[in-house]
């Protein structure tokens, strides 16, 4: 079921000239604006990835891909508010990275950018059905657009780390630098070096030392 969110989104991107839902092939289209195809993705990265790969050899396609920012969570049952408070996680841009860490086969690629969206939203939660679920999400929607990124090189992902990076790294490096898990700076690394935005060029102890590769470091720069 479509979402507030996704219909909100959706119509950030309609102009006079725009068609919706259109069917292409065996694709259907969130927006069809002159020759660009634009899909808003609130869902996985990795469920379009096919969809990316057969469509982008002949048109242009644009995936929003919308990052939670900060979330403002109502909780309902019946028809009565049991709960409005704002959640304490606050989402930044390297929450990309594990959504990409699913779709590094498919960007980057000719004719496609991806718009990251960092965005606060509202959450509905009613009781779960089920006994292992404490709650369900009825709906979310958007409250405000905070920042948006356009990703279409390798370099551009280095936009996405909010720390000076040396030409030469490790994932501990990545780590202490972004104030991030081991593990986020593992996946971090692997997505800089599956889309050739960093190579491994040897070891430092245990771990693997990255370098930035050439046109990934003079673009960044």
């Amino acid at each position: 079921m479509e979402t507030s969110l996704h219909q909100q989104l959706k119509e950030q991107y309609l102009t006079p000239q725009s068609h919706t839902e259109q069917q292409l092939g065996r694709y259907r289209i969130d927006v069809i604006t002159g020759t660009t195809l634009i899909e808003i993705q609130c869902s996985s990265l990795a469920a379009i990835r096919d969809k990316v790969k057969d469509l982008t050899p002949d048109y242009t396609l644009r995936v929003v891909k919308p990052l939670v920012h900060r979330k403002r969570v109502i909780s309902k049952k019946w028809s009565r508010v049991t709960g409005n408070r704002m959640s304490k996680t606050v989402g930044s841009w390297i929450d990309l990275f594990d959504e990409l860490i699913h779709f590094v086969t498919a960007f980057p690629r000719r004719n496609l950018v991806l718009e990251a969206l960092l965005v606060d939203i509202e959450e509905v939660r009613r009781p779960s059905r089920k006994r292992h679920r404490e709650y369900r999400v009825e709906d979310r929607s958007l409250l405000q657009v905070v920042d948006r990124i356009e990703l279409e090189a390798p370099a551009d992902l280095y936009r996405l780390i909010p720390a000076d990076i040396p030409d030469e790294f490790t994932t501990l490096t990545l780590a202490e630098r972004l104030d991030c898990p081991r593990w986020l700076a593992q996946k971090i690394a692997y997505c800089l070096r599956e889309t050739s935005a960093a190579t491994a060029v040897g070891k430092q102890g245990n771990s693997i030392r990255y370098r930035r590769c050439e046109t990934a470091a003079s673009e960044a720069a």
